[in-house]
């Protein structure tokens, strides 16, 4: 008896942590949703107010060319210019439309352009446009066992937070989690600072935030996590060898206050 309310108990615990998780994750979801809906409305009214002016503009130069006025040629450029830029926009627009959709991440179309190049212009550096997350490969972004970054990589985070404090990236915030393989710290020396995985994870993601905040994203932006060998994206090798693919320093950009 006393075992099946126990069973209950547990039962009833993970019940609530699924749905706990659910709704956080929906949460997370309205909030992305809102603000893609939003970009969307912004992009749209300028669009309009684009149109309005290119028809403004063709009526003058119906006039110009009736009266043989001289602005006529300059009345031209100006409307091709407003015209391709009505065009962006509208691709903008059907952009953000599918990728609401698809239940995508919110990232502005040219924030993700912006960190696509990024991503291959760094060796060390993987973007996943699906999902508006940054991946660092940590074996090239910290020594073994260490949480140190390294001065190569240093520059790559460095650039990455001029894009962070970009106009396009300045409503999201910054969640930087650490993963780790499942290899055990063995090294005494290394097991006083990082007792364990988990600590070790964390202790990377906390120096990455350190250089973001030094070089000017704020800090109310910022947010860490360190989830150490349990996020594998690999299976890892048997017997504790690991996977160099589990070991990284993941950056999201989330919208504000997410």
């Amino acid at each position: 008896m006393r075992t099946m309310r126990l069973l209950c108990v547990f039962l009833v615990c993970v019940c609530v942590v699924v749905v706990t998780g659910c709704n956080s994750e929906l949460q997370d979801l309205r909030i992305q949703n809102d603000t893609q809906r939003k970009r969307i409305a912004q992009l749209e009214s300028e669009a309009a107010a684009t149109k309005l002016q290119i028809e403004q503009l063709k009526r003058q130069l119906a006039t110009a060319t009736e009266q043989g006025g001289i602005e006529e040629e300059t009345l031209q450029q100006q409307i091709a210019a407003l015209e391709e830029d009505l065009t962006k926009k509208n691709e903008l627009i059907a952009s953000l439309q599918q990728r609401l959709l698809q239940g995508g991440a919110v990232l502005p179309v040219e924030l993700t352009t912006k960190l696509e190049d990024f991503a291959k212009a760094h060796e060390m550096v993987t973007y996943d446009s699906d999902r508006g997350i940054v991946k660092f490969k940590s074996d090239l972004l910290f020594e073994k066992g260490s949480d140190k970054v390294a001065p190569s990589a240093v520059e790559a985070v460095k650039s990455l937070c001029g894009i962070l404090n970009s106009e396009e990236a300045k409503e999201f915030d910054v969640i930087v989690a650490g993963h780790t393989d499942d290899i055990p710290i063995l090294k005494p020396a290394t097991r006083a600072q990082h007792p364990d995985n988990w600590y070790l994870s964390a202790h990377r993601a906390v120096s990455v935030l350190d250089i973001m905040e030094d070089n000017n994203v704020a800090a109310e932006r910022l947010s860490v996590r360190g989830f150490g060998e349990y996020r594998p994206i690999a299976p890892n090798l048997p017997n504790k060898k690991g996977n160099p693919q589990n070991r990284r320093v993941e950056i999201y950009i989330v919208p504000e206050g997410a």
